[in-house]
């Protein structure tokens, strides 16, 4: 904007006039108001139009710049070099300080703000019901379900139905405070179907932005709405129940996705219901081999703490063995331990025939009627001396094992019995 008398750029406010703003020039002192479009120009304008055009406050103000600028300025060889002035005018006048805290400029921006949001919400688009209440009945939760499947939002409900019907009076106001529109159709075989059909076919005439659309009936000849609304470019989805389930057919990809109306969830694929179970088992698989694992440590603890309280109360004076305290599950143990102490430090096999020998005596005296297997003789062994037979025989050099040992001693003998050997004495002392 320039002082209309010197059309010097540098001025500054002076108070406000007819609801106006005033400017007084610092160059010459003149002072003017914004920039307005001129009688004449206005007069020019209304003359050529038809009586019901109107002009932007843009447009005006664009005619009015060209008017007042000097004729000087204005150049006669070509409209482009005009153009380009025209536009470095606009330029200095739109980034003016003045202009862009003028109220003409914020209206600007609120009208490109709501453009763009009616461009959004025409690219977003919607999703939207078309139910035969006579048909099919859904309620507030295979509503959500279905909304879920969809990747629009579900904005638009629509249900037909002749609700003057006595078998479905009390839908109308379940759906009507859900939101649903209702559409009455009169008495007759496929009614609300004949109206789902002449409805959808033209619905993007009222619901332009719908990109996704559930028809939710069972009746087959729904089929010929979702073929046309196929054409016409939107995602149809077919709706209809078989038994305690809704199938719900993606009519574009062919997808079917099956929902309980018993359970009001998703009845899951094959595919998806073995990956559940496989990771269950491996779940589980991963508990019990914790559990083996803490068991081998508890196992292994409670075996060192027996050797540990065999090998002290073996140290122990006697005076002090009779009063130690020892526990409950290992009194036996020490007891025997006792018996055979002179016996515990074998050193070569006499003194190992010796322990073995006095080992079978008093388990036949305890026990006359017991076989007595080798497995039962080594463990009886390992009580009193703490290492296994197999490891005595290997540190005395007496062969590789304990029943190498007992087949090959001339002490004992061995007699086969089932996956067993029973172990007897030849020579007792």
């Amino acid at each position: 904007m320039k002082c209309p008398l010197c059309e010097s750029t540098s001025y500054y406010k002076n108070g406000r006039r007819h609801d106006q703003q005033n400017y007084l020039c610092k160059n010459c002192g003149k002072q003017f108001l914004e920039l307005a479009l001129p009688h004449s120009l206005e007069g020019d304008l209304l003359a050529n139009s038809n009586g019901h055009t109107k002009l932007s406050m843009i447009d005006a103000a664009e005619l009015s710049l060209v008017k007042n600028l000097p004729e000087e300025k204005i150049p006669e060889k070509g409209l482009g070099s005009f153009n380009f002035k025209l536009a470095e005018e606009l330029l200095q006048m739109i980034l003016s300080p003045d202009c862009l805290e003028s109220s003409l400029f914020s209206k600007l921006l609120l009208k490109i703000q709501q453009n763009n949001e009616i461009k959004h919400k025409l690219e977003t688009g919607i999703s939207l019901i078309l139910l035969d209440a006579e048909n099919l009945k859904l309620d507030i939760n295979s509503e959500l379900f279905l909304a879920s499947v969809c990747e629009y939002p579900l904005q638009v409900k629509i249900a037909f139905a002749n609700w003057k019907n006595p078998s479905i009076r009390k839908q109308d106001i379940e759906l009507y405070n859900r939101g649903y529109q209702l559409l009455h159709v009169p008495e007759g075989k496929n009614s609300a179907d004949a109206k789902m059909i002449a409805f959808g076919a033209c619905v993007l005439r009222s619901y332009p932005t719908v990109k996704e659309i559930l028809v939710c009936s069972s009746d087959g000849i729904l089929n010929h709405l979702c073929n046309e609304l196929q054409n016409q470019g939107l995602i149809v989805y077919w709706v209809r129940r078989q038994g305690q389930s809704l199938h719900i057919d993606n009519r574009n990809t062919g997808k079917l996705t099956h929902y309980s109306l018993s359970m009001a969830t998703e009845v899951p694929s094959f595919e998806k219901v073995i990956d559940p179970i496989q990771d269950l088992i491996k779940t589980e698989e991963e508990s019990i081999n914790a559990k083996l694992n803490s068991l081998v440590d508890a196992a292994t603890l409670f075996q060192e703490r027996c050797e540990i309280n065999i090998k002290h109360n073996l140290n122990q004076p006697e005076k002090e063995k009779s009063i130690s305290v020892v526990d409950n599950s290992f009194t036996e143990s020490i007891k025997d331990q006792e018996k055979q102490e002179n016996l515990t430090e074998i050193s070569n096999g006499e003194i190992l025939d010796k322990l073995l020998l006095k080992i079978i005596q008093d388990i036949e005296i305890t026990s006359p009627k017991t076989k007595l297997s080798v497995s039962k003789l080594g463990s009886e062994l390992q009580k009193i001396t703490g290492e296994s037979p197999n490891s005595i025989i290997k540190k005395l050099n007496l062969g590789s094992s304990f029943l190498k040992y007992l087949k090959s001693s001339p002490t004992f003998t061995l007699e086969a019995s089932g996956r067993e050997y029973e172990v007897m004495a030849l020579l007792c002392e």
